[in-house]
């Protein structure tokens, strides 16, 4: 479903020199597969993710969904979802208006958007918090709303960059089966980047590293 091929990203410029980041990357996630690429902080894991979302334009290389190359096409109509590492919650809305921003976007009625924060609340298990303010979610609630946030447009693939940093262990755990269990049971294709070999381990149909998946110098 998601293919990437030959992908190579440098920064700077010149008396500082170029830096490759990325170098003649490849990959492809299937259909439903929930694929983690791991590695040490500063590897250029982000990176890749920046450039499928549509966030970083690649030196070179071709991105492809569905077989098509959507290097041209902007962020917003690449039916690519994203949940960021700091969340990223909109803090003049409550928990239901940041889930239904992205329905809002895409112009879906006021009762099907209700409809769908309602069902995406019980499927990250915050039932009855559409009204809350996000100020005053607990880190692990904050987490939960981001992925629904995500998932309300039904996006073709959903992009995670490292989503659990910061929680302590034995929510971290917890919350990490949570979604697995919530990406299956939508059938959400996803491409999840972590430096941690459990994590991956536990949400990920499988898992690489950019060592697998060209001759990439570490980056950024």
């Amino acid at each position: 479903m998601l293919e990437v091929r030959d992908l190579t990203v440098r920064f700077g410029q010149g008396d500082r020199g170029e830096r490759v980041v990325l170098d003649r990357v490849c990959l492809t996630v299937a259909d439903r597969e929930v694929v983690a690429l791991q590695g040490p902080s500063g590897s250029g894991k982000s990176t890749l993710l920046r450039v499928v979302a549509g966030l970083l334009a690649p030196d070179a290389g071709t991105v492809l969904i569905d077989g098509r190359d959507i290097g041209r096409v902007p962020p917003h109509a690449r039916g690519v979802g994203m949940v960021f590492q700091d969340d990223q919650l909109f803090p003049h809305l409550d928990v239901a208006g940041n889930i239904e921003f992205g329905l809002r976007m895409q112009r879906v009625p006021a009762a099907a958007r209700r409809a769908r924060v309602d069902e995406l609340l019980d499927l990250v298990g915050l039932h009855g918090f559409g009204s809350r303010s996000v100020g005053a979610l607990s880190g692990g609630e904050a987490k939960r709303v981001a992925l629904a946030r995500s998932l309300a447009p039904s996006p073709r693939l959903l992009l995670l960059d490292e989503p659990l940093t910061g929680l302590d262990a034995d929510l971290h755990d917890r919350l990490a089966d949570d979604l697995a269990a919530v990406l299956r049971r939508t059938g959400t294709t996803a491409l999840l980047v972590t430096h941690d070999a459990a994590e991956a381990a536990a949400v990920a149909d499988r898992v690489v590293t950019l060592a697998d998946l060209g001759p990439t110098t570490p980056g950024t």
